[in-house]
């Protein structure tokens, strides 16, 4: 079909970076581009991208981005002829895919057969042995009572894992240990069935056998309407925490040329019995001896689709469009050439070193690497802002080298270029990961992320960084009262102020005898500190002679500071009460995040050990559990399910017994 005959705009069914990502490629194809945005998104990138934006609903994703009438409504009002979904719930929704074709929109897309064939994890794996593509030993039966549920895990033995059928990204997933523990059993499967509805509105799960020390490998594949299949080779995506991907490359490192080939053709095999169209990814679990077992098929481009671009020299998004329109494909398999590898990592607003809190707010100051060796893909405006409706990925960053070990290089010092200011983010994570000794040798697993995270200590600010934020309260504009107490007629200014920044505070003395300049010193260390004057502290410090960049914004309570590979939030608690005792003995927790309250697990009066679960929030694509921070009794549970929370809400209150209250004074 010529280009002529097909759609000449297309309307992009998301938001953030994925959707400007489709902006720029469908822009360069000559497409009008339509952006459909929510309340919280008024004024984002991705609708000042686009030739024109429409409104669809409120904040909400259920009364906006995953709205069908709304987004069939902005399609009809705009004149778009396609709808590109994204990535996400709406581009693996055979309904959503159906409801385009019915309104006579060209969905870019696989089918709607094809998506109800292989979106499905019970249906794909059916699929996948008809064709000989080898599965993992489990249950995939329509059979979905608890009951028959609890008899094949122990008929399956051994550790196992609960999957939701109708979903991915690690949502409605569980692991079981020990089948042979049915209350655990039967409680791991509630919550996997509760998370899976949620999510995707269907509470099927399957069962399958857990692997140990597998690596998790995806194909990317590609038909057209043609009949014309190939693969764009293959990622390695076992660098994951909770099943969520964290790090992916291309291609997978040790592969035996004959284990790829098999790979390949599996991946080619099962898009080609489906009649796959578009963009897919299939998925495997890889044993060290080179047995390999589908997993499922992703029915839509992914969030690494990237690092496969990256190596091919391909736009993937560009190639959706043209199936879309009923071009072929534009190379044959033997045309399709690899250069070197690819690293994407993904930048998030989450809190390491509190369980991964998501976060959301302002980014107050905001840096990313713009060097031609590494490409950025982000969807902030302008003031950046990660809203607590949506995904806490803030960009990805994508590397690529000649070999790995450049581009694990490219990536390390783009992520150190990178400041984000204002926000918790997992970016100090993401360089001590790549640091690794188990990731620079490539000797990964989907458990190699877990186990390192349990032993990996989180480097505290130096004694520099608390200089420069003493500092900083002098000469960034924002002093509190009595900060400069203690100055003499002699000129010199002499300060003792109590910083704090998470776990690790210092008490500290500045001495300043001339504008710009002072001495700051702590318990067994002393440092020299001068401003940039011509950056006014805001990006440049000295620091023993040292020019150093720094990224800084200040308040009156103290500020956040960029400095030295340490990014946190700081606070001058001078003069603030002293809080440690009651912080030692109080038992009320409080909510670190927005979310939704999914399920609390405790009731009033119900005595409780340190560490038990008492309630799970749903934020973000993933459930958080709350956990006793001592042993005690329920004295007050401040929320039910349902509730809608927001970080300091007051969740549950737990009442220490005189023994332990004892304990801790």
């Amino acid at each position: 079909m010529p280009a002529d005959q097909g759609f000449d705009a297309v309307l992009i069914a998301n938001r953030g970076e994925i959707a400007c990502r489709v902006i720029r490629s469908a822009r360069a194809l000559g497409l009008r581009t339509v952006a459909v945005y929510s309340e919280a998104d008024e004024g984002a990138l991705h609708a000042r991208m686009a030739d024109s934006a429409v409104r669809i609903g409120e904040s909400a994703p259920s009364e906006s981005y995953l709205n069908v009438e709304r987004i069939l409504a902005a399609c009809q009002a705009s004149g778009a002829g396609a709808v590109h979904p994204g990535y996400g719930f709406l581009a693996e929704s055979a309904n959503f895919a159906r409801a385009c074709r019915d309104a006579r929109l060209v969905f870019v897309g696989p089918s709607p057969e094809a998506i109800e064939a292989l979106g499905n994890k019970a249906f794909a794996k059916r699929l996948a042995r008809r064709v000989g593509v080898p599965c993992l030993p489990g249950y995939d039966g329509d059979d979905q009572s608890i009951e028959t549920l609890l008899a094949q895990a122990r008929a399956l033995g051994g550790k196992l894992m609960i999957k939701a059928a109708a979903g991915g990204g690690g949502r409605g997933m569980r692991r079981c240990d020990d089948p042979s523990d049915e209350t655990a059993l039967r409680a791991l499967i509630e919550a996997a069935r509760r998370e899976a509805l949620g999510a995707f509105g269907d509470a099927s799960l399957l069962l399958e056998s857990l692997l140990a020390d597998a690596r998790h490998v995806e194909v990317q594949v590609f038909g057209d309407a043609c009949g014309n299949f190939v693969h764009l080779g293959e990622r390695e995506c076992s660098t994951q925490r909770r099943h969520q991907k964290i790090i992916e490359e291309a291609p997978a490192t040790g592969l035996a040329p004959e284990v790829r080939d098999a790979m390949c053709a599996g991946a080619i095999a099962l898009a080609r019995e489906a009649g796959y169209r578009g963009a897919g990814t299939v998925e495997f679990l890889l044993q060290p001896d080179g047995r390999f077992h589908f997993l499922e098929m992703n029915t839509r481009l992914q969030v690494e689709h990237p690092a496969t671009e990256a190596v091919t020299g391909i736009d993937l998004v560009e190639w959706q469009l043209r199936v879309a329109r009923g071009e072929a494909l534009a190379l044959a398999q033997s045309q399709i050439r690899f250069d070197g590898h690819a690293i994407e990592a993904r930048l998030c607003a989450e809190d390491p070193e509190q369980g991964f809190a998501p976060q959301s707010g302002v980014i107050r100051s905001l840096r990313l690497p713009d060097s031609g060796q590494v490409r950025v893909d982000h969807g902030l405006g302008d003031p950046a802002f990660v809203s607590p409706h949506y995904d806490s990925m803030i960009a990805k960053l994508i590397a690529h080298g000649r070999d790995r070990e450049q581009a694990r290089a490219r990536l390390l010092g783009a992520l150190a270029q990178t400041r984000v200011v204002g926000l918790p983010t997992n970016r100090s994570y993401l360089i001590d990961c790549l640091r690794a000794p188990a990731f620079v040798d490539a000797a990964i697993s989907t458990n190699w992320l877990e186990a390192w995270s349990a032993t990996r200590q989180a480097a505290p600010p130096d004694s520099r960084w608390f200089a420069i934020a003493a500092a900083c309260r002098v000469f960034a504009g924002g002093e509190r009262h009595g900060a400069l107490a203690g100055w003499s007629s002699t000129g010199s200014l002499q300060s003792t102020i109590l910083l704090r920044t998470g776990a690790h505070s210092h008490s500290v003395r500045v001495e300043s005898s001339a504008r710009l300049a002072c001495t700051v010193s702590g318990e067994g260390w002393r440092h020299e500190i001068a401003a940039h004057i011509a950056d006014r502290w805001r990006e440049r410090a000295c620091v023993d002679g040292i020019a150093t960049q720094i990224a800084l914004v200040g308040d009156l309570a103290g500020g956040w500071l960029d400095a030295l590979g340490h990014s946190a939030r700081f606070d001058d608690c001078t003069l603030a009460p002293s809080s440690a005792r009651r912080s030692a003995v109080d038992g009320r927790m409080l909510a670190t995040m927005h979310g939704r309250i999914a399920a609390v697990a405790v009731g009033h009066g119900e005595s409780v050990a340190f560490g038990q679960r008492l309630l799970s929030i749903e934020a973000m694509k993933m459930e958080h559990h709350v956990c006793a921070p001592t042993e005690g009794v329920v004295a007050q549970i401040a929320v039910r399910d349902g509730d809608q929370v927001s970080p300091g809400r007051l969740l549950v209150v737990i009442e220490r017994d005189a023994q332990t209250e004892q304990g801790v004074q």
